[in-house]
This record gives structure tokens, C-alpha cells and sequence, in this order.
């Protein structure tokens, strides 16, 4: 399945740091890659479990869910 790429450079929630994962846009402050939410939510798991101990605990969910609203993903639903 083919995706377009993502334009972060609007994304108030990303940054993209020379020296910093390469210049790959990540969550501000952080070295979590904006493309890795992504990717969780497009592999099934809902903002929930992303934000979740398992996979970023670092990223509150707000901020998680505000970067898939940005990327026009619509992640699945804990409920």
C-alpha cells in the first residue's frame, strides 16, 4: 500500500532539529520520530496504547492524538 508523505513542516507538535535523529522530524523535545506514531496507528494500535507504557510513555496522549489528526490518521478506538 502506497502512502503519500507526510508535509510536518506546519505541525506545531514536530520539529525538525539539524544534528538531531539525522534532521528527521520528531516530537518536539524529544527523539521520538512523527513518522513512528504514524506507522503504530496505521499497524492497529489506537493513541491509547501508542501513548501507553509499551510503546512511547514519554508522549502524552494529547500530543499523540493531535499528530494523527495532523497526519489524517484514524486510528482504531479502545472502545
Amino acid at each position: 500500500m502506497a502512502t503519500e508523505e507526510i508535509d510536518w513542516s506546519k505541525c506545531a507538535d514536530v520539529e525538525s532539529v539539524p544534528g538531531r535523529v539525522s534532521g528527521a522530524w520528531v516530537i518536539k523535545g524529544t527523539r521520538v520520530q512523527a513518522d513512528a506514531i504514524v506507522e503504530n496507528a496505521r499497524a492497529g494500535c489506537t493513541a491509547e496504547e501508542i501513548a501507553g507504557p509499551d510503546i512511547f510513555p514519554s508522549i502524552p496522549l494529547d500530543i499523540v492524538q493531535r499528530v494523527l489528526r495532523f497526519a489524517k490518521i484514524t486510528p482504531p478506538s479502545n472502545g
